[in-house]
């Protein structure tokens, strides 16, 4: 099945000519069959690019998935078209009026790591989005600094400020091959990273209930899951197209920004080289293993999710 998308959504062309699976808002119509409702909190500047993104991986299921995109209510974006926020985002205060639940909601990163949470303009509306998560979602996904943010609210778990950024292709090691959300991985995969920010992984470890899935010794803990919050927390960017990493070297290099040339990203790490796509398998895999737990977890009558009888399986 295909992922749902408006027509006229640039995403819905994008990934058409990838041969992704996408479907009109009238053709889903026609089938008899729950979707299963994924939302995006996107909290990127380049929203297009981020939307395409995740679509491209949550819609390589088999199964139809209705994507949301939702934005936090007052915060304006400057990089993103006026109209397009208008005409395909819905801001959380709305969303949340309605009383209207996901199966899955992904949160993004954001470039803000510099700041102290509270110091985020939108740090109150996004705590409030933490707690919706707990009765309104069945499902969270916090990505790099989204997935920093709720491991913080939730559980006090600090970000630390790195001397150098993170910045290349790194391999994580496979610390919970049982997993569900690890099926068919190998013992290690690699991952973009890109970030001036770490958890610390002695620090998770004080945390009951948290299990850290994926690791790196040099880049730390990479994908943790938390069963009590129904939640994933990726710090690291499997989401990113083969050119993302190389457009951040750019930008930084045209700018005057210090940068490193990212590491194990373009072949013998020469920058005049294409860039070699080293994850899109394992990417695909992650996404398309909580799309199946989101699957055969989540109740079919959708008004019953965040009760507990509802939680992912133990």
């Amino acid at each position: 099945m295909p992922i749902k998308l408006p027509s006229h959504l640039p995403a819905f062309d994008v990934l058409s000519r990838e041969g992704v699976m996408v479907m009109s808002e009238r053709q889903a119509a026609r089938q008899d069959i729950r979707p299963l409702r994924i939302g995006l909190l996107n909290l990127m500047p380049k929203k297009i690019q981020t939307e395409n993104q995740f679509a491209r991986l949550i819609g390589a299921t088999p199964l139809q998935i209705e994507f949301s995109l939702i934005r936090m209510s007052e915060h304006q974006t400057k990089n993103t078209a006026a109209a397009h926020m208008e005409e395909f985002y819905r801001p959380f205060s709305e969303v949340k009026a309605t009383g209207e639940k996901f199966d899955g909601l992904i949160i993004t990163g954001a470039p803000i790591e510099h700041l102290p949470f509270e110091e985020v303009t939108y740090w109150d509306e996004l705590c409030e989005v933490f707690d919706w998560t707990q009765t309104h979602v069945h499902s969270t996904l916090g990505v790099c600094w989204g997935g920093m943010a709720m491991i913080y609210y939730f559980h006090g778990v600090q970000k630390h400020i790195l001397d150098a950024k993170a910045f290349g292709c790194f391999r994580q090691k496979n610390l919970a091959p049982t997993s569900h959300y690890l099926r068919g991985f190998s013992d290690d995969c690699v991952i973009p990273v890109s970030r001036w920010t770490e958890m610390k992984q002695d620090e998770i470890d004080t945390v009951d209930g948290l299990q850290t899935l994926l690791g790196n010794e040099d880049t730390g803990p990479c994908l943790v899951e938390d069963k009590a919050k129904r939640g994933l927390y990726i710090f690291n960017h499997f989401e990113y197209d083969s050119g993302t990493l190389k457009q951040e070297y750019d930008r930084d290099i045209e700018s005057g920004t210090p940068i490193n040339v990212p590491i194990n990203y373009y072949p013998d790490d020469d920058p005049s080289q294409d860039p070699m796509n080293r994850w899109r398998s394992h990417a695909h895999l992650l996404y398309g293993n909580w799309v199946s737990e989101l699957y055969e977890t989540t109740p079919f009558d959708i008004s019953k999710i965040g009760e507990k009888s509802t939680d992912l399986r133990g």
